[in-house]
C-alpha cells in the first residue's frame, strides 16, 4: 500500500509530523473503524476521521435527520432533513475525502447483531446516547478482541476513555472493561435524555474531536493511551481532569469468575 500524489498533498501536515509521518498515514489508510452513532458525538468524529484519511469508516445509526439535531450534529445540514443520518454522513464524507470508503448501516446496534458488525473492523468508536447500546458495544468489543474508544455527553460535561479489555496491562493484570467503571446501568429515567435536559452544541464538537484524536492515536501508536484513564471535561469551568480506574476482578467479562463465551 502506498499514498497517491493527491493523498501526499492532502495529508501533507500529517506527513511532516514526527509522530505520524508516512508510516503513520499508511496505518490510517489501512484502518477500518466502526462508528456507532452519527449524532452529536459521531458528527465531528466522522468528519475528522475522514479528513485524517481512515481507509474505511462504518457508520451505524437508524435515525433520520431532524431540525433539532442541527444545533450540534454538524455533519448534517438543512437540506438533509428527513434523510437517514447514515446517508447524510456518507454524502458529507464523499465531499470531504473521496479516498475514504463509507459503509453505512441504517440499523440499531443491539446485543443480537453487535458482534457480527464489530468483528469486521479494527477499532470501534462509540458515540451512542444510551446505556443499552454502550454495554452491547463494549461487551462485543471484548469478545471480538477489538479496541474501543467510548465517550458520553451531558449538559455541560463529557467523558472519554479507551477500552482494551481483551489485553493485559504492564502489571500482568487484565485491562479494565467498561463494566469496571460502570458495573450496571442506572435505573430507567434516572438520567434525563438530551431532549429532556439539553446539551451545549459546541461541547459535542469538542468531545467528538477528542474521540477522533484518540482513535488516531490508537491506530498510529503514539502518546499515552487512555486505557485505564477517564478524561472528564467540564465546559462550565473549562476544566479537563483525568482519573485513573482499574480492573475489577468481579466484572463479568474478564473477572475471576467470567463465563466461557467463544
Amino acid at each position: 500500500m502506498s499514498l497517491t500524489s493527491d493523498e501526499i498533498d492532502r495529508y501533507a501536515r500529517h506527513l511532516v509530523l514526527r509522530d505520524v509521518g508516512g508510516p503513520g498515514q499508511l496505518k490510517l489508510k489501512a484502518a477500518r473503524v466502526l462508528v456507532i452513532g452519527a449524532g452529536g458525538l459521531g458528527a465531528p468524529l466522522i468528519q475528522y476521521l475522514a479528513a485524517a484519511g481512515i481507509g474505511a469508516i462504518g457508520i451505524v445509526d437508524d435515525d433520520a435527520v431532524s431540525l433539532s439535531n442541527l444545533q450540534r450534529q454538524v455533519i448534517h445540514g438543512t437540506p438533509d432533513l428527513g434523510s437517514p443520518k447514515v446517508e447524510s454522513a456518507a454524502e458529507a464524507i464523499g465531499r470531504l475525502n473521496p479516498h475514504v470508503t463509507v459503509e453505512p448501516f441504517p440499523i440499531r446496534l443491539a446485543t443480537e447483531n453487535a458482534r457480527e458488525l464489530i468483528g469486521r473492523y479494527d477499532l470501534v468508536a462509540d458515540g451512542s446516547d444510551n446505556f443499552e447500546t454502550r454495554y452491547a458495544v463494549s461487551d462485543a468489543c471484548f469478545y471480538e478482541k477489538k479496541p474501543l474508544v467510548t465517550a458520553a455527553l451531558s449538559q455541560f460535561d463529557g467523558s472519554l476513555t479507551t477500552i482494551r479489555a481483551h489485553e493485559t496491562g504492564p502489571d500482568g493484570k487484565p485491562n479494565p472493561t467498561y463494566r469496571c467503571i460502570f458495573p450496571s446501568p442506572p435505573p430507567p429515567g434516572a438520567i434525563p435524555t438530551c431532549a429532556e435536559a439539553g446539551v451545549l452544541g459546541a461541547l459535542a464538537g469538542v468531545m467528538g474531536s477528542l474521540m477522533a484524536m484518540e482513535v488516531i492515536r490508537e491506530i498510529v501508536g503514539y502518546g499515552e493511551s487512555l486505557v485505564g484513564r477517564l478524561l472528564m471535561v467540564d465546559a462550565r469551568a473549562m476544566r479537563f481532569d483525568t482519573v485513573r480506574y482499574g480492573w475489577d476482578e468481579a466484572n463479568p467479562l474478564n473477572g475471576r469468575n467470567r463465563p466461557n463465551v467463544a
